[in-house]
């Protein structure tokens, strides 16, 4: 039976329009660091060589290699961990040029270093990537949470994120740090930007 994180694991990416508690465990990611405006090209590349190995390890049964454990599922959603550098801190307005991230995407349980070390090889074999060296293998644990479903632009965000605030006061809560994360349950390239469907999540103590 195919796994599909939409249908077994909605309360992780499918939450509803109003903020939520959520208790997020370790799981295994992609990764690739960055910082710049996301609007630029070498975000767009560090998304494609990050989904070309995601994709590597999906396809690896028809190259004729089944990783241990492997069951057949759909490829999680990109995600990325955003903050600012010291500079984009301490002004009034956002600055996208200042904004640093790590983008990932999740993998099966059953991906491990090899399996990664071996994607990593086939897609440079492939279609070779200077990128590909920038990517990491990680578990990432995000814990106690805050997150809801923001639907619209990018640049609307921020009125999620007052309601997200509202919340955490009223629950006695605080954020751990500036950080947040998002989950593009949309593809921002096919989608009209009023449309788009982004996961907001907040760590929080």
């Amino acid at each position: 039976m195919k796994i599909e994180w939409k249908k077994t694991e909605k309360n992780f990416y499918l939450p509803g329009g109003n903020p939520t508690v959520v208790d997020i465990p370790k799981m295994k990611y992609f990764c690739i660091n960055g910082v710049g405006n996301p609007n630029h090209e070498a975000f767009q590349e560090k998304i494609t060589v990050l989904y070309g190995l995601a994709y590597g390890v999906r396809m690896m049964p028809k190259s004729g290699f089944a990783p241990v454990g492997y069951e057949e599922y759909t490829v999680y959603p990109l995600e990325g961990i955003w903050d600012l550098t010291e500079e984009g801190r301490r002004t009034s307005s956002l600055d996208k040029d200042q904004l640093v991230y790590k983008i990932m995407i999740r993998q099966p349980d059953f991906v491990t270093q090899e399996v990664f070390d071996l994607a990593k090889a086939k897609v440079n074999k492939k279609s070779p990537i200077t990128l590909l060296d920038q990517v990491s293998f990680e578990e990432i644990e995000d814990g106690h949470c805050v997150q809801m479903m923001h639907i619209g632009t990018f640049d609307s965000e921020y009125l999620s994120f007052v309601r997200m605030d509202e919340y955490l006061k009223a629950q006695g809560m605080s954020r751990k740090s500036k950080i947040h994360k998002e989950i593009y349950i949309s593809d921002f390239r096919k989608t009209k930007p009023e449309e788009l469907k982004t996961v907001l999540r907040y760590f929080v103590k």
